[in-house]
């Protein structure tokens, strides 16, 4: 199968199970966390059964890497689904718009197709090894700026960060020392989103602390093939278990990486 059919394949699965969730009622708040947890199983049920039928019809007998568990291994050989049927549960619970669906296989720990829709937003990243990435078919590319005061990044932290000892207090010791000289600093919901608008220049640069493969992998790839550069927080190259991650154009990512550093 080509990388074209394979994204092609990967896109309308992500479109069907995405107009599912733009058009079904959104769950009632819930008041703790079993309720929250409760009412998100059914909310993913139906887009999850699209998602498997299409998927395995793509790739038969390729097993899924479930998203919740931000520190479950990926496996080191052989082919494995990263599916998050609603990647930014909190705001999908929440009301909020900032959600999307997210997909990538991955072969040898490493993405080499990745697809994410946002279905309020009706927009569509698609990425595949060697192949380039684009946003709704035109080719992205990353922010050229120089200037920190220019810049706008994002961040974010692993699900169930505690889970993670130190991972907190990095997060809230690299906010501190990025804040200061930039224009703003946010976090807009899912991670896979906010890196694929870092590698389209939406944001200019966005870093995490903590492993969080499931999340990252998809994003990884779509912004290597738009030509951002793709990292751990230490500057060396990232990979799934790394500990953090950093991508922004070539100018802002040396400055973000000495920045956090020093923090």
């Amino acid at each position: 199968m080509t990388y074209t059919a394979l994204l092609d394949g990967m896109t309308a699965a992500a479109h069907e199970a995405g107009e599912l969730l733009r058009t079904a009622p959104r769950p009632a708040p819930a008041a703790d966390f079993a309720g929250f947890a409760a009412a998100f199983a059914a909310a993913e049920e139906a887009p999850a059964a699209v998602l498997r039928r299409r998927l395995d019809r793509l790739r038969p007998g390729v097993a899924w890497t479930e998203e919740l568990d931000s520190l479950a291994a990926v496996p080191a050989r052989g082919e494995v689904w990263i599916v998050d049927v609603i990647d930014g549960a909190v705001q999908y619970m929440q009301g909020l718009p900032q959600f999307c669906v997210s997909l990538a296989l991955v072969r040898d720990a490493e993405p080499v197709a990745a697809v994410l829709h946002a279905p309020l937003l009706r927009e569509t990243y698609r990425a595949a090894l060697g192949q380039g990435a684009t946003r709704d078919g035109r080719p992205i590319g990353p922010s050229a700026k120089a200037d920190p005061a220019a810049a706008v990044v994002a961040t974010s932290q692993p699900p169930f960060v505690a889970r993670q000892p130190g991972v907190a207090g990095a997060a809230g010791r690299s906010l501190t020392a990025v804040l200061p000289h930039v224009a703003a600093v946010r976090n807009l919901g899912p991670t896979s989103w906010q890196i694929a608008d870092t590698a389209a220049g939406r944001l200019d640069a966005f870093w995490q602390y903590g492993r969080d493969d499931t999340n990252l992998l998809p994003g990884a790839l779509i912004a290597r093939e738009a030509g951002a550069r793709v990292s751990d927080t230490d500057g060396g190259p990232w990979a799934a278990g790394a500990g953090g991650f950093l991508v922004a154009g070539a100018w802002l990512h040396g400055w973000l990486r000495e920045t956090l550093e020093g923090a």
